[in-house]
């Protein structure tokens, strides 16, 4: 069982938490004090949606390490991966890859039975695993498309929370996850770029186009996009229905969380294993108190 959870990466489904997005920003929150069936229709809609993000990682994580099995074998740290290892059989990962696309099936067409209107959340979906599938097999191999392609995938994330609901997708919090997402990607193309050297031609081909220098320079670009983007979408959140009035003015104090992130994040970086795998932030104590601080701030502003 625990090389199955392996197989699938439930560490990484923490990454689908951006499903909820819409449902915080969007101040649905509000709705637990004045339409408690409504909000808990919408909470089952969202926490299914996120069942189903879930599943559809699993399988694209699946179909990628079956696709690479070869080349994760001379990584360092991949070579650990239940396929490579040879921990699972192939029938077992064909098995499961069903079965991850059976619950994403089921879980996309509950969002709708409960919401019709939510109709535009399977075709999200949808959008999400063949972007997945044609990062795996071809667009991370292109250089700097492959970490815009992983930017996309976050933002289909958020769309797929929001048309879930549904409710309006607010461009600014697209632009802010997208640029949040490159940052990362960037961080984690530094990391793995540092640390397989002269054999990274063997296990990552697009890592022969990038430099330390470089991706440093992309970093800081895109370090300083993220806090820009976050911050004029605080200053621009009256179009949003839950930040109407004077409320927008208020976002702007959630502004220095965010910079915190970014610099924590930067800091850990450099010093730490977690450019390479992001995951491992949520083992960051500092970072993770910044992050419940940012939140609850944020739920209590939608609240007002």
């Amino acid at each position: 069982m625990r090389d199955i959870l392996s197989a699938v990466r439930t560490r990484q489904w923490a990454k689908n938490g951006l499903l909820f997005a819409g449902f915080l920003f969007a101040g649905r929150l509000r709705d637990f004090r004045d339409a408690p069936e409504v909000f808990a229709s919408e909470v089952a809609r969202v926490l299914l949606a996120f069942a189903c993000f879930c599943a559809l990682s699993g399988a694209a994580y699946l179909i990628n390490d079956w696709h690479d099995i070869e080349r994760d074998r001379l990584h360092p740290i991949k070579k650990n991966r239940p396929l490579a290892a040879g921990k699972i059989s192939f029938r077992t990962a064909l098995f499961l890859i069903g079965f991850c696309l059976f619950v994403a099936t089921v879980t996309a067409w509950l969002v709708v039975k409960i919401e019709a209107q939510a109709l535009y959340f399977p075709l999200t979906a949808v959008a999400y695993f063949l972007l997945t599938l044609a990062y795996s097999f071809v667009l991370k191999n292109a250089v700097i498309v492959d970490v815009l392609a992983v930017a996309a995938g976050f933002v289909l994330r958020i769309a797929a929370g929001c048309v879930a609901l549904p409710v309006e997708i607010s461009r600014w919090i697209l632009f802010c996850t997208f640029t949040l997402a490159l940052f990362i990607a960037l961080c984690k193309r530094r990391a793995e770029l540092l640390e397989l050297g002269e054999a990274r031609e063997n296990t990552r081909r697009v890592l022969m186009h990038y430099t330390v220098p470089l991706l440093d320079t992309f970093i800081a670009i895109a370090a300083g996009l993220t806090i820009t983007a976050y911050s004029l979408y605080t200053f621009l959140a009256s179009e949003s229905t839950a930040l109407q009035g004077n409320r927008h003015a208020l976002m702007m104090t959630t502004i220095p969380f965010v910079v915190y992130g970014v610099f924590r994040f930067l800091l850990l970086a450099h010093s730490s294993p977690v450019g390479g795998e992001p995951e491992q932030i949520l083992r960051d104590k500092p970072m993770l108190f910044n992050i419940f601080l940012w939140a609850l701030w944020v739920a209590v502003l939608t609240l007002l």
